[in-house]
C-alpha cells in the first residue's frame, strides 16, 4: 500500500499538475473514448501504456485472459458484458479491441487442463476459451510435447473465441453489420514488445 500511495504522490505532483486542464475538461464534458479495449488483468499488459493513450482516449475492461463471454442476459453477475453494453450503447465507441498477450497465466492453466486447486472462479471463467484449447489440441501442426508453442497458439485462438463471442451480442452485431463498429484482435508479446493482429 505504501508503494501505491507514494506513486500517487508522484502522479499528483507531476502528471496531474501538467495535465490538470485536461482532467478538468473530462470532468466537465464527460468521456467520449473512440475505442474500447478488452485486456488481460496481467500486470505486465497495461493498454494505456501499450497504446500510449491519455486519460479519456480508451475505455478499458480487464479480466483474466482478456476473455469475452457469450451473450447471456440473466441475473448472474456479468462484469465484462456490462462494460461492453455501456461502451457500445452509451459511449458509442467505434472500435472494440481484444488484446491478448504472451505468457498468459490463464491460458497456461487452460492448456494444462483440469488439475483441481484452481479456486472458486478461474476454472469456470477459463471454460469460455475451451474451444480455443480444443482447436490447439486437435491441431497436427504443433507437437503435443511443445507446451510453449501450444500455449502461444491458444493465446491466439482465445482471441478468436472472444471476437466470435462479441458477435453474439445483438447490439454489437447490428453495429458491425452497419459499419459503425469495428472489431479487432491483437496479441502483445511481453518480451519483445511486438504487437500483431490476429486474423
Amino acid at each position: 500500500m505504501k508503494t501505491l500511495l507514494e506513486g500517487y504522490e508522484r502522479f499528483r505532483a507531476g502528471y496531474w499538475q501538467q495535465h490538470a486542464a485536461h482532467y478538468s475538461r473530462l470532468a466537465r464534458d464527460g468521456q467520449r473514448p473512440p475505442a474500447m479495449v478488452i485486456a488481460c488483468a496481467d500486470s505486465r499488459v497495461a493498454p494505456e501504456m501499450i497504446f500510449d493513450c491519455a486519460p479519456g482516449e480508451i475505455f478499458v475492461v480487464r479480466n483474466v485472459s482478456a476473455l469475452v463471454p457469450p451473450y447471456a442476459p440473466d441475473t448472474a453477475n456479468h462484469g465484462t458484458s456490462a462494460a461492453l453494453e455501456f461502451a457500445v450503447t452509451a459511449l458509442n465507441v467505434r472500435s472494440i479491441v481484444v488484446l491478448g498477450h504472451s505468457l498468459c497465466g490463464g491460458i497456461r492453466a487452460l492448456m494444462k487442463g483440469p488439475e483441481g486447486g484452481h479456486g472458486d472462479f478461474i476454472e469456470s471463467w477459463m471454460a469460455i476459451a475451451h474451444a480455443a484449447r480444443q482447436r490447439v489440441c486437435d491441431s497436427s501442426d504443433i507437437s503435443a510435447d511443445d507446451f510453449e508453442a501450444r500455449c502461444h497458439a491458444c493465446e491466439h485462438e482465445a482471441i478468436r473465441v472472444s471476437l466470435a463471442n462479441l458477435m453474439t451480442f445483438p447490439w454489437i452485431a447490428q453495429r458491425v453489420r452497419a459499419g459503425s463498429l469495428e472489431l479487432a484482435g491483437l496479441h502483445f508479446d511481453v518480451e519483445t514488445g511486438a504487437l500483431n493482429e490476429v486474423a
